[in-house]
């Protein structure tokens, strides 16, 4: 029954990716997009630790995860328009799963009070793994990209000596 729960708890979290990818297109045409492009859930690096989102990261990195979404690269030798573009994709990726995660929670607590207590349990525990977790380390990423372009904005303001 567990083993049954979780895997239909996998299933419903992969829907809802595609499911909050539709609805972000829509919400990306609405005026106030551009203020969730910002979110910024854990400003602390030490929280980030605590809670193991870097080891989240070796897992994306390092198994078949990285080829979810091949667009979420940063090449060698990035500029600016680079870090732009791959910013926004990160974006789009983090409301998405952001959108996903509000969606399976609300399924997980139509369980609960069903009083499918494991059900909905499960399907939260799988739901903050492949929903909360890939958004919070694309804000985690998104920090990292905007020092990198001040890094990048300063230094080409910089008056190179002769």
């Amino acid at each position: 029954m567990i083993i049954q729960q979780f895997f239909y708890s996998i299933s419903i979290t992969f829907g809802s990716w595609l499911l909050g990818a539709a609805v972000n297109v829509v919400l990306q045409k609405g005026a106030f997009y551009e203020k969730l492009t910002d979110l910024q859930f854990i400003k602390s690096d030490t929280i980030n630790k605590r809670i193991g989102l870097g080891a989240f990261k070796w897992v994306v990195k390092n198994t078949f995860f990285k080829y979810f979404n091949q667009k979420l690269v940063l090449r060698n030798q990035a500029g600016l328009p680079e870090l732009h573009a791959l910013r926004t994709e990160m974006t789009f990726s983090e409301i998405s799963h952001l959108i996903a995660f509000g969606l399976v929670a609300v399924f997980a607590l139509v369980k609960v009070v069903q009083g499918n207590y494991a059900a909905g349990t499960i399907m939260m525990a799988v739901n903050i793994l492949m929903n909360l977790y890939p958004s919070l380390l694309q804000q985690e990423n998104k920090k990292r990209i905007d020092r990198l372009a001040r890094s990048l904005s300063f230094y080409r303001r910089t008056p190179v000596a002769p």
